[in-house]
C-alpha cells in the first residue's frame, strides 16, 4: 500500500498574522513547553489489511459516482516535536465511523448501516514543514452495543523515534465530550486532543510527540 504526501493546510491571513505576531513576542522559547498530545488506545476496529485507497480524500472512492454521505469537513494540522520543530516524513493511519456511526470494519456490532462511498481510512506521510490535510465526514456518535462515543477520528502516528496513537475530538462536542470514558481518561491532556474550529467545516489539530 502506497502513503502519499498531503498537501499542506489552507491558512487563512487571519490566522496567520495572529500566529506569526504571537511568536515574536513568546520569542524562540514559544513552544519549549508544548504539552505532547493525549495518547488513547487503539481501539478495536484498527483497519488491518485495508485494501482500499490512500489518499487524503476520504469522501470520494475511485469508480464512485457518488461522495460519501454526511457533511464534508476539512481537518489540517502539523506534525511536531515537544520544542515546536516540524516532523517531516512522520506516518500517519487514520480512521473513523461514518456519518451515520458506524466503522468498516467486519468487527463492529453496529446496527448503523455502512456507507459504501466513504473510505473510512487514510493514510499519509507529512511533508517538510510537518504538514498534513484530511477532507472527510463528520462522524456521528458511535452506539453500539460495547458502548456509547462521542464523535472522534483515530491516530496511529509515527514519527521518527516516537510513536503515539491518539484520538482527536470536535470543540463543539463539548458536552458529549465530557461524559465520554476514554476522553474523560485523558485527564490534564485533554485540551490537546481537541481540535479548533478554523472557519465553516473546517478544523485544525496540531499533534506533538514526545520527540522526533
Amino acid at each position: 500500500m502506497r502513503f502519499m504526501k498531503s498537501t499542506g493546510p489552507t491558512i487563512s491571513r487571519r490566522a496567520f498574522a495572529i500566529g506569526a505576531a504571537a511568536a515574536a513576542v513568546a520569542g524562540p522559547r514559544a513552544f519549549a513547553a508544548a504539552a505532547t498530545t493525549g495518547e488513547s488506545p487503539l481501539g478495536p476496529f484498527y483497519p488491518v489489511g485495508y485494501r482500499g485507497e490512500s489518499d487524503f480524500d476520504l469522501t470520494r472512492l475511485k469508480g464512485h459516482a457518488r461522495r460519501a454521505q454526511g457533511n464534508v469537513i476539512e481537518v489540517a494540522g502539523r506534525v511536531l516535536d515537544s520544542k515546536g520543530n516540524p516532523v517531516s516524513g512522520a506516518r500517519l493511519t487514520l480512521w473513523q465511523a461514518n456519518a451515520f456511526g458506524r466503522y468498516a470494519h467486519a468487527n463492529d456490532p453496529a446496527v448503523a448501516p455502512l456507507d459504501p462511498d466513504f473510505q473510512g481510512t487514510a493514510k499519509l506521510v507529512t511533508d517538510r514543514q510537518g504538514a498534513w490535510r484530511i477532507v472527510t465526514v463528520k462522524p456521528k456518535f458511535y452506539d453500539s452495543p460495547i458502548g456509547l462515543r462521542t464523535p472522534h477520528i483515530h491516530w496511529d502516528v509515527e514519527g521518527r523515534t516516537h510513536r503515539l496513537t491518539a484520538q482527536m475530538y470536535f470543540p463543539e462536542g463539548a458536552e458529549m465530550n465530557a461524559k465520554d470514558m476514554l476522553f474523560g481518561q485523558l485527564g490534564p491532556q485533554q485540551a490537546t486532543s481537541v481540535a479548533a474550529a478554523d472557519g465553516a467545516g473546517r478544523y485544525r489539530w496540531d499533534i506533538v510527540l514526545m520527540d522526533a
